[in-house]
């Protein structure tokens, strides 16, 4: 079998073990000759293997998980197309089945047998691998378990059908690559190239964690359905007072629809001119897309809203029915005003124009959502909740009037402030 003759399935990041391993199974016959030569290479393959285990938290049969990772990631015409979907119909399937054929010889050679014949100890290591909490530095445990399952699954197909069955199965149920394993990406911008990169670790928050504010979240939660579905959705716009859950709702949502195949993209106002670069690169996917903007505002200084403005009007070609505009504030009109705005009408005849272009781009968001700070009743509605959720046993009236305290000295009534209060009680011990 040689790598040479995959079709689809061969534009991997890093071939160079799968060549030699490759290289291992083709040079069986040639073990009396070269001995040492395939002993050193299969040395050097099982520290790759251990290498990738402990880089991804694999365990189990460590070759197996290895080739499920490069089907699960590899974005091909095959791949994308059956992503979020399922099954699909063309030639196309034609091509994919005779890759897998040639994945399958891999998933049932027998190494074992090779190391030992070539002398290899503890090759067993690779067929039976235990991982232990502190690995893993890419995949966190719930895309670890998934690659790891699919690779026992695997190896109870009798068929190279089975096995792209199940496959295929996994990129409906899953998605394909980045998009399909992680639920949030930021910006990296490298030169000449604008690169959207996973955040591996996004904070597993609920909705139901966020305390108080049932009304907002409802409504951002009804926006986000009907996109999700499929159905008409607006550009949402969070806006209010500072520490009231605004950033913490756009991380819920995350959470709560990835199963559905909703992916956050978080972008930054110096980026804002990636935008096209990014629209482009997920347009034809089969995953909704939030392009989420944290905190956003501009001085006066500021033309940057003026990139945003244009990718949500949309230029000669439509915005993509996948992609929606999320943004959370603390200021209504997003971009400052000031009395220089409207008292220096001898410097532009028009100057209703210019205060009118900065004030229009909260136009462009068809929902916009009120956090206010709470009042005294529900800041220690959250203190409770959040303090009983922590296994903090102290008198409710002890626990207010400590609360009480704690805000008029940093930062007044929030949720934020209520999060930092428990935190220090947790702290004290």
């Amino acid at each position: 079998m040689k790598t040479e003759e995959l079709i689809l399935y061969r534009d991997f990041q890093d071939r160079g073990l799968l060549n030699d391993m490759v290289w291992l199974m083709e040079s069986d016959q040639e073990v009396l000759h070269e001995t040492e030569k395939l002993r050193g290479l299969l040395y050097g393959c099982m520290r790759r293997l251990l290498e990738m285990a402990g880089k991804y938290g694999f365990y189990g049969n460590l070759w197996h998980c290895y080739l499920t990772d490069l089907l699960v990631n590899d974005e091909n015409s095959y791949s994308r197309a059956c992503e979020i979907r399922g099954p699909v119909e063309g030639s196309v399937n034609r091509a994919a089945l005779h890759d897998i054929v040639l994945f399958k010889e891999l998933y049932d050679y027998d190494y074992a047998d090779l190391a030992d014949r070539l002398g290899v100890r503890d090759f067993d290591l690779m067929l039976s691998y235990e991982g232990n909490p502190q690995e893993s530095r890419i995949y966190n445990t719930r895309i670890r378990d998934r690659i790891c399952g699919l690779a026992q699954r695997f190896r109870t197909a009798d068929t190279p059908e089975e096995m792209k069955n199940m496959l295929t199965d996994f990129y409906r149920e899953y998605g394909v690559g980045r998009f399909g394993l992680h639920k949030a990406f930021r910006i990296v911008g490298e030169e000449r190239e604008t690169v959207i990169e996973p955040i591996l670790n996004i904070a597993h928050v609920k909705l139901s964690d966020l305390i108080g504010y049932d009304l907002q979240k409802q409504k951002l939660i009804e926006n986000t359905e009907a996109f999700v579905s499929g159905r008409r959705a607006n550009n949402c716009l969070l806006f209010g007072d500072a520490g009231t859950g605004k950033s913490s709702c756009i991380k819920a949502i995350a959470n709560a629809y990835y199963e559905r195949g909703l992916r956050i993209i978080e972008i930054y106002k110096h980026q804002f001119k990636c935008l096209n670069d990014v629209i482009a690169q997920i347009k034809n996917r089969n995953y909704k897309f939030i392009i989420y903007m944290d905190d956003l505002s501009f001085e006066e200084f500021e033309v940057e809203y003026k990139y945003l403005k244009a990718v949500i009007e949309g230029g000669l070609e439509k915005k993509p029915q996948n992609v929606l505009i999320y943004a959370t504030s603390n200021r209504r009109h997003l971009i400052r005003e000031s009395f220089k705005d409207k008292a220096e009408r001898d410097e532009e005849l028009h100057t209703n124009d210019t205060v009118q272009e900065k004030l229009s781009l909260v136009s462009r968001f068809g929902v916009t959502i009120y956090f206010g700070s709470p009042d005294k009743q529900l800041f220690e509605e959250i203190v409770e909740g959040l303090a009983r959720r922590s296994g903090i046993e102290l008198p409710k009236e002890e626990l207010f009037l400590q609360a009480n305290r704690w805000e008029l000295s940093h930062g007044g009534l929030s949720g934020r402030t209520a999060q930092q209060f428990v935190d220090y009680l947790l702290g004290k011990g």
